[in-house]
């Protein structure tokens, strides 16, 4: 069931801006390999962890590499921790998974509910542009969106300020015109720190963090399409 939160704000955003990964295409799919790697597919949630925990390590210290190059960085150094064997073959499957997973089987309901209640759609990623197709395009998504954007324009990872007042520069609007959901609480913070609404997107593993003090998002659910009814709910009704 959707929860909804009284804080609305003054400007009713018209522009929903989705993070990628997990938010919209599954990086459970990418299992096989830790299930090769380490016995446990599971295992993708401790990599992805510290990717992101490192991705901020590295904004914060003023330095900069792409997304992919970190995740593969991360994976030698977690076969180095569990002493483990890897492959060049694991880290180059690494990088072909991470532009190749599938969308969550809720996604392309939940985008065509936003999209039929006349919201602009928009993308935000760490992930890195590709010249062979994003993985959006690969996992038949790209269609829903008018644009993508990736912190690599900007070279800071989200939750970073200036990535998400990028998209508002971009797209010539104020940040509370816009509203990011994503299925990660730091990134849902991130955003608004920066003056958008959230919907929180509460897969498998991931949940609102209930500090006083902190932002709380306008919608939590733990599908895309019940984010989506309690958006058009509360801003289109």
């Amino acid at each position: 069931m959707s929860t909804l939160h009284s804080n609305r704000k003054s400007a009713v955003p018209s522009i929903i801006v989705f993070d990628v990964n997990e938010t919209l295409i599954d990086i459970g799919s990418i299992g096989p390999l830790f299930r090769r790697i380490f016995g446990d597919p599971g295992f993708v949630r401790e990599w992805f962890n510290q990717l992101i925990l490192y991705s901020n390590v590295v904004t914060l210290s003023g330095y900069y590499e792409p997304f992919f190059a970190l995740g593969q960085g991360v994976l030698q150094m977690l076969a180095t921790i569990y002493k483990v064997e890897l492959k060049e073959s694991d880290i180059d499957e690494l990088r072909e998974r991470m532009l190749s997973m599938p969308a969550h089987a809720d996604v392309a309901e939940g985008l065509q509910l936003l999209k039929d209640a006349g919201f602009r759609l928009m993308t935000l990623t760490n992930s890195p542009p590709n010249p062979t197709g994003s993985p959006l395009e690969r996992a038949g998504l790209a269609h829903f969106f008018e644009r993508q954007f990736s912190v690599d324009t900007v070279k800071v990872f989200k939750p970073a300020q200036p990535i998400y007042k990028m998209v508002a520069d971009e797209l010539g609007v104020e940040t509370s015109q816009l509203c990011l959901i994503a299925a990660h609480t730091w990134d849902t913070i991130g955003a608004q720190a920066a003056g958008y609404s959230a919907g929180l997107l509460a897969r498998e593993g991931n949940a609102p963090l209930l500090v006083k003090g902190l932002p709380q998002p306008q919608a939590v659910a733990p599908d895309l399409p019940s984010v989506a009814r309690a958006l058009i709910s509360l801003w289109r009704a």
